[in-house]
C-alpha cells in the first residue's frame, strides 16, 4: 500500500522539466550548465522529472518536501545513485550507508566528533591556519584555491593520523586527494558503463582511490601492531571505539572506510567554502571591517583558541551567508516503497534528488537571495522556519556527523588570517562557479595585505 506524505486528493506524475531529448534526456542541460538547469526547475513545480539519458530523477523544489524525505519520513528511503556511485571510493562508510548498519557505525563515531575533542583540534587548525598566514608576503599574489585545499588537507591529515608512522599518509593526501575531489561529482552522475572505459580521467581516477586506500590500509595496519588505543588522534579514537549497543568494534577495513570519508568531507566542503569567505569579504569592504573589528576584540593577535569560536558572532554570520550562497549541488534518495508525495505519485525505486543550492537561492524562500548579507543570520534577522530552509549540512538521520568540525575548522582559519591579513581581489580576474559537489571557484588570485 502506498503511504501518502502531505498528501490531498488523487496522485498525479511529476511534470517533466522542459528541454527532454531522446535517448539523452536532461542529461546535455546537466552537462552544459547544471547550476542555472537545477535552479530553473523551481519554476515547473515543487517535485519535477527530469532524465539523465534513461534514468528518471524527481528532484524536490520546496523545503517541506525535502524536509518530509530527510526527516519525517526517512526511514522510507535509501541514500539513492549518487551514493551507490561512490561507494567504489567510500566503501562503507557512514557517508553511505543506511538502516541498522549506518545507525551503528554513527553511534560509534559519534564520540570522535565530542566538543572535547573539537577542543584539541582546534589547536592543530590553528597551528595549520598560522603556518599558511606565515607563508604569505605582503603584495604577493596567493591562490586562495590552493591556500585554502592546502590548509584543509593539512589539518584534516594532521587530525586523523600522527607522528612519524603517518608521514606516509600524509604525502598520499596531498598527492591523490585533491584528483579523487574533482572527479566526485563526473563519476556519481555518469553511467556506470562508463567507469571501465581506459580514457585518462577513469585512470587518473581510479588510481588515486586505489593509492588512498592502500597507504590508509598501511597506515592502519601499522597503528594496530605499534600503537594500539594509546594515540589520541581521529585513527586511534576509531580503532579503539566500541558500540555501546552490542560491544563491538569496527574491522580495520571499516575504519579505513570511515577515514576516506572523513577525509573526502572534511576537505572539499571546508577548503571551498573558506575560499568562497575570502571572495566574499573581498567584495564586500563593509562586511570586512566589521569582520576584522570582532576578530581583534576576541582573538587579538594571538593564535586561535577554541573557547574563542563561540565569540566570533558575525564571523560565523559572514561563514553561514557564504555557504548559503554557495551550497552543495544535489543530493539524492530512493523510494524504497511506493508513496504519494505532494499529491505526486513515486513508484519503488525511485530516484528523487534535492539541490541545496538551488533552495538557498529560491527567492521564495530568502530575501535578496543572490545578495551577499551576514545579518540575515541574526536573532532577529526574519528569516522564519530557517532549519527546513537552511540544510548545508542535510538533515534527519543521515546529517553530517562533523558539522561542528567543519564550521570550527573554517572559522579558525578566517579569524587566523584575519588577525594578520586583509585579501585583496586580484585586478581584471572574473570568478566563476565551476560545477563540483559544492560549486568551486574558477580561480580566485588574492593579495595579502598586512593589517598591522
Amino acid at each position: 500500500m502506498a503511504t501518502q506524505v502531505e498528501h490531498s486528493g488523487p496522485a498525479v506524475n511529476a511534470p517533466v522539466a522542459p528541454g527532454r531529448l531522446p535517448l539523452l534526456g536532461h542529461a546535455l542541460q546537466l552537462w552544459r550548465q547544471p547550476i542555472a538547469f537545477l535552479e530553473s526547475l523551481r519554476e515547473h513545480g515543487d517535485i519535477v522529472r527530469l532524465d539523465i539519458g534513461t534514468w528518471p530523477v524527481h528532484v524536490l523544489t520546496s523545503p517541506e518536501h525535502v524536509h518530509a524525505v530527510l526527516v519525517q519520513q526517512a526511514q522510507r528511503f535509501g541514500r539513492g545513485r549518487i551514493f551507490d556511485r561512490l561507494r567504489p571510493v567510500f566503501g562503507n562508510g557512514i557517508v553511505t550507508t543506511d538502516g541498522e548498519f549506518h545507525r551503528k557505525q554513527r553511534r560509534m563515531m559519534q564520540p570522535a566528533f565530542h566538543r572535547n575533542h573539537i577542543t584539541d583540534y582546534t589547536e592543530v587548525m590553528s597551528r595549520q591556519a598560522e603556518a599558511m598566514s606565515a607563508s604569505w608576503t605582503a603584495g604577493r599574489e596567493i591562490s586562495m584555491v590552493t591556500e585554502a585545499r592546502g590548509y584543509a588537507m593539512s589539518s584534516v591529515a594532521e587530525m586523523i593520523f600522527s607522528g612519524e608512522l603517518s608521514r606516509p599518509a600524509v604525502t598520499e593526501v596531498h598527492r591523490s586527494l585533491p584528483i579523487v575531489l574533482e572527479g566526485m561529482l563526473v563519476r556519481a552522475l555518469m553511467p556506470k558503463a562508463l567507469d571501465r572505459l581506459p580514457i585518462p580521467y577513469n585512470q587518473r581516477f581510479d588510481a588515486a582511490a586505489g593509492r588512498l586506500r592502500r597507504t590508509i590500509d598501511e597506515v592502519i595496519a601499522q597503528y594496530s601492531a605499534e600503537k594500539g588505543a594509546e594515540g589520541h588522534d581521529l585513527l586511534s579514537l576509531l580503532l579503539s571505539s566500541v558500540d555501546a549497543e552490542s560491544g563491538a568494534t569496527m574491522a580495520a577495513e571499516q575504519v579505513r572506510d570511515e577515514v576516506l570519508a572523513i577525509m573526502l568531507a572534511g576537505t572539499e566542503t571546508s577548503a571551498t567554502t573558506l575560499a568562497w569567505v575570502f571572495h566574499e569579504l573581498g567584495r564586500h569592504p563593509e562586511v570586512e571591517r566589521r569582520l576584522h573589528e570582532e576578530v581583534d576584540a576576541v582573538v587579538g593577535t594571538r593564535p586561535v583558541r577554541a573557547d574563542d569560536i563561540p565569540e566570533l558572532t558575525y564571523t560565523n554570520h559572514v561563514f553561514q551567508e557564504a555557504l548559503r550562497l554557495h551550497s552543495p549541488l544535489l543530493f539524492t534518495r530512493r523510494a524504497l516503497s511506493p508513496l504519494t508525495l505532494g499529491g505526486v505519485a513515486i513508484p519503488e525505486g525511485a530516484e528523487l534528488a534535492y539541490s541545496p543550492y538551488a533552495l538557498h537561492r529560491d527567492p521564495a524562500l530568502f530575501r535578496d537571495p543572490t545578495v551577499f548579507d551576514p545579518d540575515r543570520w541574526r536573532q532577529e534577522g526574519n528569516e522564519r522556519g530557517r532549519a527546513q530552509k537552511y540544510i548545508p549540512f542535510g538533515a534527519g538521520q543521515h546529517k553530517c556527523i562533523g558539522d561542528s568540525f567543519a564550521v570550527t575548522e573554517i572559522l579558525t582559519a578566517v579569524a587566523s588570517v584575519a588577525s594578520r591579513w586583509r585579501l585583496v581581489p586580484a585586478p581584471g580576474v572574473t570568478v566563476r562557479e565551476v560545477p563540483a559537489g559544492i560549486p568551486q571557484p574558477s580561480e580566485l588570485p588574492m593579495i595579502p595585505v598586512a593589517r598591522h
